[in-house]
């Protein structure tokens, strides 16, 4: 049986259905927070547990009779996020699976600018010390990342961050459809995959540009300073690890941690990724 975590999450819930176009239901299992929030998947012959990462005996019985495991990585930075990812992999290997994934990503690194990306690193060490062969799917940054950072800007045509540099945004559905290949295909990876990406590495003044191009409306780029940016976050009431995690997405960009383009996740789909030229107009229509 397949087991994947957050599956009711945006991008859990799209690599579940990807999956079942893949393999019969009953070969899928979800580990869920709240179970009545799958209850439509489990009409559909999905098997339907409760477990979270902070419950280790929920998530034993929710990873019963696994082979592979796929972690969903938490929506949180430090140490905590290091030791949930800790108690998923744990549990897996107690649970008997002959498999763990987990979906990093691209910039993950000891060293790296952007907090997340540290916590991705060390939960790989987790992995590669873990006794079982896994699998971390280094996912191209999200899409859905920029269009928020992009949210103000609707408005009011101002695109205001702080420097950045050149990221190959990833649509959450060409990576959910590609962590669904590497499931169905067990061990077509091992250890950390390639860079999973779009074909195109673009600055927030690009995608201005194609904002401009697809409203017809002026969007223009203007740069704030790193601290300016940090005040406007501390005062807009975001906690500390909050901001300097938001504030280290730039500093990483800038320098070209999430700048690389491969072409393995276009392999393991079939297709071109989705461009950030599509994701905006479907944005913006």
């Amino acid at each position: 049986m397949i087991i994947v975590t957050g599956a009711t999450g945006q991008l859990g819930r799209q690599i579940v259905e990807h999956l079942l176009r893949r393999v019969p239901a009953d070969r899928v299992g979800v580990s869920v927070r709240d179970p009545e929030k799958a209850e439509d998947l489990a009409a559909r012959g999905v098997r339907v547990r409760e477990g979270g990462f902070t419950d280790p005996a929920g998530l034993a019985h929710a990873f019963e009779g696994a082979a592979q495991v796929l972690i969903v990585s938490v929506d949180q930075f430090g140490e905590e996020a290091v030791q949930r990812h800790r108690t998923a992999i744990e549990v897996a290997v107690k649970a008997g699976a002959r498999r763990v994934l987990y979906t990093s990503h691209m910039g993950a690194s000891p060293d790296s600018h952007f907090q997340a990306c540290r916590d991705h690193a060390a939960t790989e060490e987790i992995l590669r010390t873990c006794g079982v062969p896994y699998t971390a799917l280094r996912n191209g940054f999200y899409a859905a990342s920029a269009l928020q950072f992009l949210g103000p800007a609707v408005g009011s045509g101002q695109v205001a961050l702080p420097e950045d540099g050149p990221v190959s945004w990833t649509a959450h559905a060409d990576l959910a459809e590609g962590a669904a290949a590497i499931l169905a295909d067990e061990g077509r990876y091992d250890g950390p995959t390639p860079p999973l990406t779009a074909t195109r590495s673009l600055t927030f003044a690009d995608l201005a540009a194609l904002a401009t191009g697809i409203t017809g409306r002026p969007f223009t780029r203007t740069t704030v300073p790193d601290d300016a940016f940090r005040r406007h976050l501390a005062e807009a009431g975001l906690p500390a690890d909050r901001v300097d995690g938001l504030l280290g997405v730039f500093t990483a960009a800038r320098a070209g941690e999430f700048a690389a383009q491969d072409p393995a996740l276009a392999t393991l789909i079939g297709r071109a990724p989705v461009g950030m030229e599509e994701v905006l107009r479907e944005q913006l229509a």
